[in-house]
């Protein structure tokens, strides 16, 4: 008598995720929207004034680059950032602009525009953010570049 060998299809496509192989295009659009999201959000606690909310992003080894200096570690880097949530304007401000997302769907890369008060180009932004727990994106690398004159 022959055996015969059933696929469980959904069971092969959820370990072939789980093992980081590769996540279905709009499994990526969906952790793209997300990150979207919370880059959004993480921008809004600076323009709400609101440094807890600031922190929740920030992973406990993130690394914030000033400069050429990198400053490491979440304390390190909410500690450094007081300075600009004394005054009750935003110094600044940024969105997104560009969001990518590995196919693991674990690691994303957000960057965009930083304005001043009035909403002149100051800078751009590039950070990379990672999937820490089930829907909780969390940034891991942060890096503003200032607007090159020509």
């Amino acid at each position: 008598m022959r055996m015969r060998h059933r696929l469980n299809v959904p069971s092969v496509v959820l370990g072939a995720v789980l093992a980081g192989v590769c996540v279905p295009a709009q499994s990526r659009e969906s952790a793209r929207d997300q990150v979207m999201a919370t880059e959004r959000a993480f921008a809004r606690s600076m323009a709400d004034r609101d440094q807890a909310a600031f922190a929740r992003f920030i992973s406990a080894e993130a690394v914030f680059f000033s400069g050429d200096n990198a400053r490491r570690g979440k304390s390190r880097i909410v500690d450094a950032w007081l300075k600009f949530f004394k005054e009750p304007q935003a110094p600044f401000s940024w969105e997104p602009a560009t969001v990518e997302v590995l196919d693991s769907g674990k690691l994303a890369l957000s960057s965009g525009p930083v304005r001043d008060p009035a909403g002149k180009l100051i800078g751009t932004f590039s950070s990379i953010w990672r999937l820490e727990a089930p829907n909780t994106w969390r940034i891991v690398f942060d890096k503003g570049n200032d607007v090159c004159n020509p």
